[in-house]
């Protein structure tokens, strides 16, 4: 292979899995290596640098940063280069969120592979990419400690290739790191995927929905609107299905255009609380919008408090 393509949504990840794919290739000789970043760097430049013959070596690496935002008619030289690649060149480029060319992704496909750098957006994904995070990096942390660092980083998984360089440089890489040696260095609590929120309000846990829901507004980074969206939403779904004729999770899937298993979840929801409550609910939420946007003068964050607070005990009677 000649030619990585690394994406992914967050700019960390994707700067770690390309230096570590760089190192691999040999980059870490800095004659063997040529980083181009930059808005003033041309797709002529990275071509350029690909078609230079190793100096004093086998090969020669050229990371070329942000390829996604080079237009389709700006590609023409490097989709030719691809075509044709120069045996001792290896390309490594990167491309964060945004619109990718179709072309230059089928074009690295044929001379090499598209690298995913996002843990994925379900739960067992996110785990299993920690836990090989983990495996991989320089300290090893035990059952528990990683159990906890899961838990406190939450969505923000790309604060973990800092955070393991930190714990490697205080304890010595390699290091057996357990959960009073992780904690002086874990810092804020990360946001969390709003499934974990609207879980804990259909159980009716309000201490664990106020954590979480503190937890999307500081360390995710949500505005109140935006986790009012979450929830209207969620709580819409309830008030489609109640009383609808669906007999189970197929019919309810396609009557809210989602997968099997969130769609079941909902539907047991709805049919738990009843008609009266799922509507109380939807009023709750009106109410707290209007709030929200002004009318109680109250400050967002205590809105939502008691907004989660009363779903939660409509949940719980």
């Amino acid at each position: 292979m000649t030619a990585w393509l690394v994406r992914g949504d967050d700019p960390v990840l994707v700067a770690e899995a390309a230096r570590r794919l760089v190192h691999e290739l040999g980059g870490g000789d800095p004659l063997a290596l040529e980083e181009l970043a930059g808005d003033e760097v041309t797709v002529d430049q990275v071509v350029a640098a690909c078609q230079t013959p190793p100096f004093l070596g086998e090969r020669r690496v050229v990371l070329a940063r942000d390829v996604a935002r080079f237009g389709a008619d700006e590609l023409a030289p490097l989709l030719a280069w691809l075509a044709e690649p120069l045996p001792t060149t290896r390309l490594v480029m990167t491309a964060g969120p945004g619109r990718l060319s179709p072309k230059l992704a089928d074009a690295v496909r044929r001379a090499g592979t598209v690298v995913d750098a996002s843990p994925g957006s379900k739960a067992r994904d996110r785990a299993a990419w920690l836990d090989q995070a983990l495996a991989e990096g320089p300290v090893r942390l035990d059952r528990e400690a990683a159990r906890r660092l899961g838990e406190h980083l939450g969505e923000d998984l790309g604060r973990l290739p800092a955070l393991l360089e930190v714990l490697a440089a205080a304890y010595g890489p390699g290091a057996r790191v357990g959960p009073g040696e992780l904690a002086p260095y874990l810092g804020g609590a990360g946001g969390v995927p709003p499934w974990e929120l609207t879980d804990a309000l259909d159980r009716g846990r309000a201490a664990d929905a106020l954590v979480l829901l503190h937890r999307m507004l500081e360390g995710g980074s949500r505005h109140p609107l935006e986790l009012m969206a979450t929830l209207h939403r969620h709580y819409g779904a309830m008030l489609r299905v109640d009383g609808a004729p669906v007999a189970g999770e197929a019919e309810a899937a396609r009557l809210l255009g989602m997968a099997p298993f969130p769609a079941r979840k909902l539907l047991e929801q709805a049919r738990r609380l009843g008609s009266a409550r799922v509507g109380r609910a939807v009023e709750l939420l009106a109410a707290a919008d209007v709030d929200l946007r002004g009318a109680s003068g109250l400050p967002a964050t205590v809105v939502l408090e008691v907004l989660v607070a009363r779903l939660c005990a409509l949940a719980r009677r």
